[in-house]
């Protein structure tokens, strides 16, 4: 009745049999990735839950618990000058209503003495440096440290400063381009394409339609990194500000799509570090490796250094194999 079927049922059943293979041997068809670093312990803002966020203090804090990527922002300044900071207003950070691009660096206000963590309500932070570095203060204080850098705003003067900065400083194969949005991320790859970059949200999306049709295997991505919340995190740790994104059936929806071990491994397998942000709940953090991650990005660097440690001594003791990541960020197989 329907001759056409005898064709096309056993196209479909090869296209179904070569994409899982590729799936799992994507060797065959993709030269792997290899980046210079491997990251288990991320410090978000610098782990913005024991200092404050995106202070040379937090920074030292995070590398003292054996971190092995920074995660910053980077704003420019009316005077021209590239500063670490998450927010343009600085209403939330210093009580003062001003915007970044409408000051001098020198003209900065200093951070409030607590700020609540934003991945973590009812939980603050603190210290004795309020002071916004510069990012080239960054680079010079951390030279062989990974540092993964948002940039927040469409700013083309800005994308080539922090690309400047970079190459001055011989960090292009150990600092990641990342940005929520996909034109600026386009600007900072045609500035300086050398640097590994994230997969934006639209990519990401696509990235799913691509692992859902099975056509994965078959497509060249030009992204080093996955960075994604984890979506059990929203409603709980993480409120976002668009209504339907925290719909409980959205984020169910969410979670069963994304949450993938076959597409973390695949991923992986092409040399595409995954991680997760903001996890501060060592609930979270166990559930994050479980689904095979290759990282966590927390506030908390401690607590993630000494979860870590009690995960790798678990895993030592029960004869496992697993991917022990040391301070100094080098990936080794321990058996």
């Amino acid at each position: 009745m329907f001759p056409s079927l005898y064709y096309l049922v056993p196209v479909l059943g090869g296209y179904a049999v070569t994409s899982y293979y590729l799936l799992k041997n994507p060797h065959v068809l993709h030269k792997k990735k290899r980046l210079p670093f491997y990251c288990r312990h991320i410090s978000h803002r610098g782990g913005a839950g024991e200092r404050i966020e995106n202070t040379l203090e937090a920074f030292d804090n995070a590398v003292a618990n054996q971190t092995h990527l920074l995660e910053l922002d980077c704003q420019l300044t009316k005077d021209g000058q590239v500063v670490v900071s998450h927010d343009q207003n600085l209403n939330r950070q210093t009580g003062h209503d001003v915007n970044i691009r409408d000051v001098t660096y020198w003209e900065l206000p200093l951070y409030k003495n607590t700020l609540e963590v934003t991945f973590f309500p009812g939980h603050v932070s603190s210290g004795s440096d309020q002071r916004m570095p510069l990012l080239e203060e960054v680079f010079q204080r951390y030279p062989d440290m990974p540092i993964n850098v948002e940039i927040k705003e469409d700013n083309n003067e800005l994308i080539k400063k922090v690309s400047d900065l970079v190459r001055r400083y011989h960090r292009t194969n150990m600092t990641i381009w990342a940005s929520m949005s996909d034109r600026i991320m386009k600007k900072c790859q045609a500035e300086n394409p050398d640097m590994p970059i994230m997969f934006t949200p639209r990519r990401g999306l696509i990235l799913l339609l691509l692992y859902y049709t099975g056509l994965l295997p078959f497509v060249p991505l030009r992204e080093s990194v996955v960075e994604a919340y984890m979506p059990s995190l929203i409603n709980r740790t993480y409120f976002p500000h668009n209504r339907l994104m925290s719909n409980p059936l959205l984020v169910s929806l969410q979670d069963k799509l994304f949450m993938q071990k076959g597409l973390f491994q695949h991923l992986k397998e092409r040399g595409i570090q995954v991680y997760l942000w903001v996890l501060n709940q060592d609930s979270d953090y166990q559930r994050a490796l479980d689904y095979g991650v290759t990282g966590i990005m927390t506030d908390f660097p401690s607590k993630l250094k000494a979860f870590l440690q009690r995960y790798e001594e678990e895993q030592r003791t029960s004869g496992g194999t697993q991917h022990d990541v040391t301070g100094d960020g080098v990936q080794r197989n321990r058996h």
